[in-house]
């Protein structure tokens, strides 16, 4: 790493404790609370632009680290990153905050939309509402994956896990939770700390 890399990585290390250090459990609840009524099509752009970008109460590694516990548990991506970051800026009471934020407006807009859609789901312009909203989804989760490959995938290795990832769920149909311990072990054993590297250290 450059040395100009190195102080970026530190700012932004900096600024994210900052700004976590002086959030609030108001703050907490009112950001995810927004990112819970405009996400649409996919939370994920919304939670790193609100986050990452405009917040900074984390970093792009830690969201790549909280994204990966939240893809390999059960339950809502959504909820669960809500439960990672809201205990990282204020433990539980942030969590607490982050999840009723985030799960309110969709709540209270799904049950909205529900009604809406059994009077009038099987009109054409609803349909094609519906398929333009799907298209606009795949797209933004697009430029999320391609924005956070950036920071992720250092090495030519990386990109072999991320394919193996996608042959294994997608054309062999294994499931998600044996995909990613086989991958993860995988991934573990070829970043593991090399005995040169170790001696180097100690030097």
């Amino acid at each position: 790493m450059s040395e100009t890399a190195a102080k970026l990585v530190l700012q932004r290390g900096a600024e994210s404790a900052i700004a976590s250090a002086e959030v609030s459990i108001g703050q907490i609840f009112l950001e995810f609370l927004i990112i819970g009524a405009t996400s649409f099509g996919g939370v994920v752009p919304y939670l790193r632009g609100s986050l990452v970008t405009k917040r900074h109460w984390v970093d792009d590694k830690e969201f790549v680290e909280m994204l990966s516990i939240s893809q390999s548990l059960p339950g809502l991506n959504a909820t669960n990153m809500a439960i990672l970051v809201g205990d990282k800026l204020r433990g539980a009471l942030g969590s607490i905050a982050a999840i009723i934020g985030i799960c309110l407006p969709g709540g209270v807009l799904m049950y909205v939309v529900g009604m809406f859609y059994r009077i009038h789901g099987d009109h054409d312009f609803v349909t094609a509402a519906l398929k333009g909203v799907a298209a606009a989804a795949v797209g933004l989760i697009l430029f999320t994956v391609v924005g956070l490959s950036k920071k992720s995938l250092a090495g030519k290795f990386d990109f072999v896990f991320m394919a193996l990832t996608v042959i294994s769920v997608n054309r062999l149909h294994l499931s998600v939770p044996r995909t990613l311990v086989a991958v993860g072990l995988l991934a573990i054993l070829f970043h593991r700390p090399r005995k040169k590297q170790k001696e180097s250290a100690t030097l």
